[in-house]
């Protein structure tokens, strides 16, 4: 019986030998050396798990660094395409001062033709004025040269009051028709001067105004340009960006191809382990000896610590082996990190919180130099069981379901003690 269990078993070996050979050459990973004992067996998994573990870390942390570098790219995208657009406001913006300049330069040209006529309206009204000064100033000169003598004369002929009177209002009318006529003039220019200045004011205004808008203009073509700059530095930023991504994409794929082997190779450890232990059980049987594979009761008795948290160490070792489920609670059919812990505990009475992260502040804190079987060892994101002797009992991934490893197999963020 014994002989054809060896036998088989060397077949296994001899079976596994051969697909650790056909993977050894993977960058990375090397075939492991043959185990004789379970122990030697168990140790090559818990390496192959470690290396496992290292290289999922390593797309976790590529996976992160992706997942910035996503969220920088579609920032920046999203940064390029305002500044597009904001280039294309400025765009709209000139187009429109343009536009206004021309404008005002037809208005400025309108006034200065307005300005031109209204010049020569004032100076024909100057002149006009001038003209019709000269002629009072004649009559009067004539009126005073000729017209006193003949009203001496008149009066001293005796030709009457009334005809001196007549002559001397004759000559009042005609001063007051110079003196109105003149007013009139100096009103008219006075006017067009005053419509000559609001028009040279209107010009003056207009190319102020043309100044302004070709001031802005200049100011918008000067941000049409820092934008563009602006633009091609962005554009240079996504490109690099992109080259990160690319770069982070093929380590990701390189690395998950190195996952790919070294599960496998776990998987053939594992198949190889469980043929150890199942010739090793039927050897003790029938030697008559009682001996279980998943059984860790020498060293967690060998340990310091209560009789409750040895009792809670050695419940949890009995599911060993079982299957490792998302969001699992099931100690037989699966379970997950934080489910495994809640349903140990739970067992003994305890309540805990569901996640590891909130396992994490159940309890009370100690040194893990002061570790005793049934503490909780807390990591980042997982959460395992202490069992004495520096290892933990846990469910540590979907590939290896609940087994035992190092509790520094991983950093240690915090021991609790429940009970």
């Amino acid at each position: 019986m014994r002989q054809l269990s060896e036998t088989k078993g060397h077949r296994i070996k001899v079976s596994v030998l051969c697909v650790l050979l056909a993977v050894s050459f993977v960058p990375g990973f090397s075939k492991p050396a043959g185990a004789t004992t379970i122990a030697e067996l168990q140790q090559q998994i818990e390496e192959q798990q470690n290396k496992i573990n290292s290289i999922q870390d390593k797309i976790g942390d590529l996976s992160d660094q992706m997942a910035l570098l996503e969220e920088q790219i579609d920032d920046l995208n999203s940064e390029i395409l305002n500044t597009m657009t904001s280039i294309s406001l400025k765009e709209e913006a000139i187009e429109e001062k343009i536009e206004q300049i021309g404008v005002t330069e037809t208005n400025i040209q309108i006034k200065s033709a307005e300005i031109d006529k209204t010049q020569g309206e004032y100076d024909q009204a100057v002149e006009d004025e001038e003209y019709q000064y000269q002629c009072m100033v004649t009559r009067t000169r004539l009126m005073y040269e000729k017209g006193s003598f003949g009203l001496v004369d008149s009066f001293m002929n005796q030709q009457g009051l009334g005809d001196f009177l007549n002559r001397m209002d004759y000559m009042e009318s005609i001063y007051q028709y110079d003196y109105k006529k003149q007013q009139e003039l100096k009103d008219t220019r006075e006017k067009i001067k005053a419509l000559w200045d609001k028009l040279e004011q209107e010009k003056k205004d207009l190319e102020t105004e043309k100044e302004q808008l070709i001031q802005i203009k200049t100011s918008l073509e000067q941000d049409k340009l820092a934008l563009q700059t602006q633009k091609t530095e962005l554009d240079a930023s996504l490109k690099e960006l992109e080259k990160q991504s690319s770069s982070y994409s093929a380590q990701i794929a390189k690395w998950k191809q190195e996952a790919s082997v070294a599960t496998k190779l776990l998987k053939q450890e594992q198949r190889e382990l469980k043929n150890l232990q199942d010739a090793e059980n039927r050897r003790n049987q029938a030697a008559n000896q009682t001996y279980s594979t998943t059984s860790y009761t020498d060293i967690i008795n060998a340990a310091n610590g209560s009789e409750l948290g040895k009792k809670i160490a050695q419940f949890a070792c009995q599911y060993i082996g079982n299957p490792y489920v998302y969001g699992g609670t099931s100690l037989t059919n699966g379970t997950d990190c934080s489910g495994f812990t809640y349903r140990v505990y739970q067992n003994f009475g305890y309540t805990l919180p569901r996640t590891s992260t909130e396992q994490r502040s159940s309890g009370k804190g100690v040194e893990y130099s002061e570790a005793q079987p049934g503490d909780l060892i807390c990591y980042s994101g997982h959460v395992g069981i202490y069992i004495g002797d520096g290892k933990i009992v846990h469910a540590s991934s979907s590939t290896t379901g609940i087994i035992v490893s190092k509790a520094t197999y991983r950093t240690i963020l915090a021991v609790r003690r429940i009970i």
